[in-house]
């Protein structure tokens, strides 16, 4: 009984908000948060949108944030049944930063951990996908190809800011 009292607890652990919009765009841009902009989702952008995600995204618009080459983006997407929310931060075409800002899955929680987000620094896009190979994470492999997708997603928008 004890052993399953324990996976239960783990699995409500790994759910949580581990850093509101508010800090990581405070933390990104050093307590100088620029103005948000907006990309309006619409035509060919629509469709390149939906062939990055995989399925049709529910918004009229993303909100972003920008300081000069950097910007940061602040997007949700799928894991296996719930949204997980993440912050992308892009410098000059390549990731610089990835971090779940809130999971609400019970499973596969590992890919907010630094061990894995650290994967993504320094990707670019190269033919509408990303530039070097992701490793998965057994047990996580839906939250893994949510990341991808939303740091591919941030990689392409960014492109379109400058």
């Amino acid at each position: 009984m004890s052993l399953v009292l324990f996976f239960i607890a783990f699995s409500v652990e790994a759910r949580g908000v581990y850093q509101t919009p508010e800090d990581f765009l405070a933390e990104t841009f050093e307590q100088d948060v620029p103005k948000s902009k907006v990309i309006w989702i619409k035509g060919d952008l629509r469709k390149v949108i939906t062939d990055i995600l995989g399925h049709k995204y529910q918004g009229l618009r993303i909100r972003y944030w920008q300081k000069q080459q950097r910007t940061a983006w602040i997007l949700d997407e799928i894991g296996k049944e719930e949204p997980i929310t993440f912050g992308i931060v892009i410098n000059a075409d390549k990731i610089e930063r990835v971090k779940v800002l809130a999971f609400r899955e019970s499973r596969g929680s590992e890919i907010r951990h630094r061990a894995f987000t650290q994967q993504f620094k320094d990707i670019g896009l190269q033919e509408m996908k990303l530039d070097r190979h992701i490793d998965g994470v057994s047990g996580a492999t839906m939250s893994v190809s949510a990341m991808t997708a939303v740091a591919t997603l941030a990689l392409y928008l960014a492109t379109l800011t400058s």
